[in-house]
Order: structure tokens, then C-alpha cells, then sequence
């Protein structure tokens, strides 16, 4: 035996066993992880007689194969698949948050292949989160014991990486099983787009100094922001396009001065300067929920900062009727689009609402969604998973008085 890869290797005698490897994670009953390895032969042994790899005969003759159902011919076409995904045969990239995949499978397992160390997920089968993988790596997660039968299956990732993208591999059947095709879209779409409020930041700690239980990461679920609770409530496929820290105009405390959350909104990867999304003719959005000003009004202006308090409110007015345009352009006339705001900036928001109607745009509509019964007690004072269950509530309640087509 020449090179071995994927395995180490241990022999007695004629016996050759091989070991797994550390970066293929702890295996699963009936799971399993490929090696390879090459062999050499001399003159006088050109063929082996008896050899065999557990238990097969490997003799050098030629053995009959059965024909099989080639393998799709990317991993995404078998997978229902929602948010800003660079994709090739092999491998999806990403990095906005609430990105989800979502695929159908006969058997008794199946597997999710991730290349990822700085995200967390959740893993949902039939509709019940069975497995949290923090940071992964570089590993095939099996979830196995599962009844067989047909099932669904949902990856869904909780956390923010601007700086980094995570890598999806695929869904892989359990022996014996198949991956089907992938389910429906969804015929209603919401994009929500937004800041840290958004994104779900902190919302899984019930105190605002989160340092102790794992920080913002940790305690961070995209999946259970008041975004994804109402519009799955709704039935409806959904985006969350939000980036922490990020303003219409002014980042949080003045910081990255010359970059805003419309720098990044125009990116796949937030992470890749200059990168440029073209938005795929599947994704038309009935309703946009527009949530940003949080970071550009909750500081004081620092010394040095380009702004006084009127010219930041007045940047901010003229910055948001750009954006509403970007979505006039990119989605149409009859997307119904919502400013939504909480009271450190509803009446500059309200403004920016009352001035898009004047023009003749009357499908863009204000929402406060502040209320005294949010308790703040996420990370560093964000919105914790009951406050996001209440405004899922009110959100829910307000959706219902818009005039949607679907």
C-alpha cells in the first residue's frame, strides 16, 4: 500500500484495518466516511489472488455492475433552497442570516454535509428542531433513528458572519434511503430587511450581559426573530437580509465611516467587496419589511462625524427614498413595501412614509412596533425570544390590513 488518505492505518500480518480521522467527526450508528488509498504491485505478484476489502474479493478480474440512478447534477437541485446562496455543483456559499435549505428524504436517516466553523444551525425534521450544530467545521452530521418513511428535513442558520461564509454540501440519504424532490416554493415571499432588531441578535439569553453564557453568538437564533415567526405563521418563504451595527446612513457610534447597510445590501456575500447579487427572477416578494435607523439615532454624534443632529435626520430622509427606489426597481409596483420603526424614530420614518405617498407610491406603509411590554432583555438590551414572539404578534395583526395579492 502506497498513499492512504482520510484514514489511518494499522496492519497485523495480512490484516490491514483503517481508522477514521478527527475531522470527520464522531460517526453515527450505520453512518459511514469514504478513504482512499493506492496499492503497487512488482513482477512477480501482477495480479492479487487474494485480496479483499470487508470481505469483497478484490482479484483483479472484472465484476458485473448494476446500473444506478446518476446523482443530481448539483447538490441544490434536490433542495428547496431560500436567501442569498452563491452555489456551484458541489457547494453553497452565504453569509446573511435566517438562510435556510429544505429537501424531502425516504429512510431511516439523513445526512448534512457543512463546512462552516463560525455559524451555529438548527436541524428540523418534520417540523421538530432534532439537532443544534455549533460552529461545525468541516463534518457530515447524521441524524439517524428515524421511522422509514418519507420525511422533511430543514437547515436553517441562526447566526450573523458578515466577515465569513459558511458552506453547504448537501443533503445525503442513510443507506438504503433516497433524497427526493425538493419541495414547492412557498407562494407567498417576505423580505425583511434590516439591523441587529432583525436579525434576532441575543435573543435566546434572559439577561442583557449575555458574556457569561456564551455571547452574542451563542445566544443569537435568526429562526426565532419576529421575521420568520410571522411569516411562517403566514405560510410564507422568507429573507432576512439584516447586518448588526448597520445604518440607512451612520453605522452604530459612527463606526466604518463611508460604508452603510446599503453597502451591503447589494452583496451575496457580505464579506466580498464589490460583490454584486443579481436577484433570481424566483424571488418577488409580495411584502418588504424595511427596519433601519436603530444605529443611526441610538448614539450621540461623535467629534468629527460629518453630521449634526439635523443634517443626519435630513441624510437619512434622502438615503431612505434611494433605498424605497432600489426596491420600486428591483421588485415592482405592487410589492407592498413597510417602514417599520420603534419610537427612537418613528416620526423621522413616519416622515420618510408621508413624503413616498405624496409622490404617488401609496403601497408603502408605516408600522411603530414599539410597545411597553417588550422587556429588552437579549443581549446588550435587544429584543429577547419573547419580545419577538410578541411583535410576531402585532406584525401578524398588521399584515392582515394591507392590501396583499396572495
Amino acid at each position: 500500500m502506497g498513499q492512504l488518505w482520510n484514514g489511518t492505518v494499522r496492519q497485523s500480518g495480512a490484516l490491514v484495518e483503517v481508522d477514521s480521522v478527527s475531522w470527520n467527526g464522531r460517526l453515527a450508528t450505520g453512518a459511514s466516511a469514504g478513504f482512499g488509498f493506492t496499492g503497487s504491485w512488482t513482477g512477480s505478484n501482477p495480479v492479487p489472488t487474494d485480496f479483499a476489502l470487508n470481505g469483497t474479493p478484490c482479484t483483479g478480474t472484472t465484476v458485473t455492475t448494476t446500473t444506478t440512478t446518476p446523482p443530481v447534477s448539483g447538490i441544490l437541485d434536490r433542495t428547496h433552497t431560500v436567501g442569498r446562496v452563491r452555489a456551484t455543483a458541489d457547494t453553497a456559499r452565504y453569509t446573511w442570516p435566517g438562510i435556510y435549505f429544505e429537501s424531502r428524504f425516504r429512510g431511516t436517516g439523513v445526512g448534512i454535509v457543512l463546512n462552516d466553523p463560525n455559524n451555529d444551525y438548527d436541524v428540523q425534521v418534520d417540523g421538530t428542531t432534532v439537532a443544534g450544530l455549533i460552529t461545525p467545521g468541516r463534518v457530515t452530521r447524521w441524524i439517524t433513528g428515524l421511522t422509514d418513511a418519507e420525511h422533511t428535513v430543514r437547515l436553517v442558520k441562526r447566526s450573523e458572519s458578515p466577515w465569513a461564509a459558511g458552506e453547504f454540501g448537501g443533503f445525503l440519504p442513510a443507506a438504503g434511503g433516497e433524497i427526493l424532490a425538493k419541495p414547492a416554493a412557498r407562494t407567498r415571499q417576505v423580505e425583511f430587511i434590516g439591523d441587529s432588531l432583525t436579525a434576532g441578535y441575543g435573543n435566546l439569553s434572559t439577561t442583557r450581559d449575555c458574556s457569561a453564557t456564551g455571547g452574542v453568538d451563542r445566544n443569537t437564533n435568526t429562526d426565532l426573530a419576529f421575521g420568520p415567526l410571522a411569516a411562517r405563521g403566514l405560510g410564507a418563504d422568507y429573507q432576512v437580509n439584516a447586518h448588526s451595527g448597520r445604518g440607512m446612513v451612520r453605522n452604530y457610534n459612527g463606526g466604518e465611516p463611508g460604508t452603510s447597510f446599503r453597502t451591503y445590501y447589494d452583496r451575496g456575500l457580505q464579506n466580498v467587496d464589490g460583490d454584486v447579487w443579481r436577484n433570481p427572477a424566483t424571488w418577488r416578494p409580495q411584502l418588504v419589511v424595511v427596519g433601519l435607523g436603530t444605529n443611526d439615532f441610538s448614539t450621540a454624534i461623535n467629534p468629527g462625524e460629518p453630521w449634526t443632529p439635523d443634517s443626519l435626520t435630513a441624510a437619512y430622509r434622502t438615503a431612505y427614498q434611494g433605498f424605497l427606489d432600489k426596491l420600486r426597481t428591483q421588485y415592482g409596483p405592487d410589492t407592498v413595501i413597510v417602514v417599520s420603526a420603534t419610537d427612537l424614530f418613528a416620526t423621522t420614518a413616519e416622515q420618510v412614509v408621508q413624503d413616498r405617498n405624496a409622490r404617488g407610491d401609496n403601497r408603502v406603509r408605516f408600522w411603530n412596533y414599539d410597545n411597553p411590554a417588550l422587556d429588552r432583555l437579549g443581549c446588550d438590551w435587544h429584543f429577547s425570544a419573547n419580545d419577538h414572539r410578541l411583535i410576531a404578534g402585532l406584525l401578524t395583526d398588521y399584515i392582515t390590513t394591507l392590501p396583499l395579492d396572495w
